[in-house]
């Protein structure tokens, strides 16, 4: 976790739209996971994708009692996503389709499903560790780096599919550098657009209307006269999309999570179901750091959680506020212990984690968002964290 005893830094971080290649692979995977859970709350998956050039090519394993026909989602994703022009190389009608998957192993199944492996209970369906973090330093309760770079990606999905920028494709990245003093975020240093473009547009144009129409709209407060823009700064990109560069699922898991600030356990989420706990319990982890902050324990706050395939209980649990906390880490370590279940079955069933939601997370961070459906995002264990710490 960055330290916030830092008197003054640069902190940077990024983001990417819906176009993006890999991000087209963590919507089909997470699309077909929702297929699945739609029919079949029990659904077991574990999905990835990668596109190229005309090619979209589904794998994995998937244990459902549900039929799920796969090409017809892949080409409603990509519809959605809008790669509708086969001028770009890339669009739904026109891409083949190539899947290999097979059902869960059965030696992962046995450790996952109650009363079938070593233990009784629903173990965790790998091992691993994960990781939580929140600050006070946004309403979201997110560093205010990625919550920039995903208002910007955003704006720039927006303006596209509303037609006021009519050169606008559906490939683009963000890049927003904060400069900090006194641990507090000031202004913006930097801020970066790459978007993807139809071929008649000249520079000056791009420039200058991503500067008017996506960059100040979204950061306007934190520009001054220093700010440096770079857009497009290459010069073009019109080749862009899985034409221009190949994506696989679980390749932007910093975009996904917080931009870089806090640790990384390095599992991605897109493609798995609940019983991943790389997935679930990555969520409960975000959930408990956000409460702890909204509770006033600490100013910001990483939870760190850690599995065992096949066993239900978690290995640790650490606690770090980075010396923001106005009581012993160890302390809030106890309660959270008896304020959060921890264990996977208890995560799934807490959160609500068997519903058709994922694809919601795929864009612009599955955390910081408070949409109805992410119930990690709550900040309804505040009060219960307060009481059983006596504050």
């Amino acid at each position: 976790m960055l330290s916030k005893s830092n008197k003054h830094y640069i902190f940077t971080s990024e983001s990417v739209t819906e176009g993006h290649p890999d991000k087209v692979c963590d919507q089909i995977s997470d699309g077909i996971l929702d297929a699945a859970l739609k029919e079949d709350p029990k659904s077991r998956v574990a999905i990835e994708t990668l596109v190229t050039t005309g090619l979209v090519v589904v794998a994995g394993e998937m244990t459902t009692n549900t039929y799920i026909d796969v090409p017809k989602v892949v080409r409603g994703i990509i519809k959605d996503i809008g790669y509708t022009d086969p001028a770009i190389g890339f669009d739904w009608e026109n891409c083949a389709v190539v899947t290999s998957i097979d059902a869960q192993s059965a030696d992962i199944s046995q450790g996952v499903s109650e009363g079938e492996g070593l233990y009784k209970e629903q173990g965790a369906g790998d091992q691993g560790m994960m990781f939580g973090y929140a600050t006070d330093e946004t309403p979201e309760f997110m560093p205010l780096p990625i919550v920039l770079a995903h208002k910007l990606t955003q704006k720039l999905a927006s303006v596209r599919k509303a037609g006021e920028l009519p050169w606008l494709r559906p490939d683009g990245k963000s890049q927003i550098s904060i400069e900090y003093i006194d641990g507090q975020p000031k202004r913006a240093d930097t801020v970066v657009i790459s978007t993807q473009h139809t071929a008649e547009v000249e520079h000056d144009e791009i420039e200058r209307e991503v500067i008017e129409k996506i960059i100040k709209p979204v950061c306007g407060e934190w520009l001054d006269n220093k700010t440096k823009y770079y857009v497009n700064p290459t010069g073009k990109f019109i080749i862009g999309g899985p034409h221009g560069d190949s994506g696989v699922t679980g390749r932007k898991i910093i975009v996904d999570t917080y931009g870089g600030h806090g640790s990384h356990g390095g599992g991605a989420f897109s493609g798995k179901d609940p019983s991943k706990v790389d997935r679930s319990a990555a969520y409960m982890a975000r959930y408990i750091a956000k409460n702890i902050v909204a509770a006033g324990l600490a100013k910001s706050c990483e939870v760190q959680l850690a599995y065992a395939i096949g066993v239900a209980d978690p290995v640790s649990l650490l606690v770090n506020t980075d010396g923001t906390a106005n009581i012993p880490e160890e302390k809030i370590a106890e309660v959270v212990r008896k304020v959060f279940p921890l264990k996977p079955a208890g995560i799934i069933e807490h959160l609500r984690l068997r519903r058709p939601i994922f694809r919601l997370t795929t864009n612009y961070g599955h955390f910081g968002r408070n949409l109805d459906e992410f119930t990690w995002e709550k900040t309804d264990k505040a009060e219960e964290l307060k009481q059983a710490a006596g504050v």
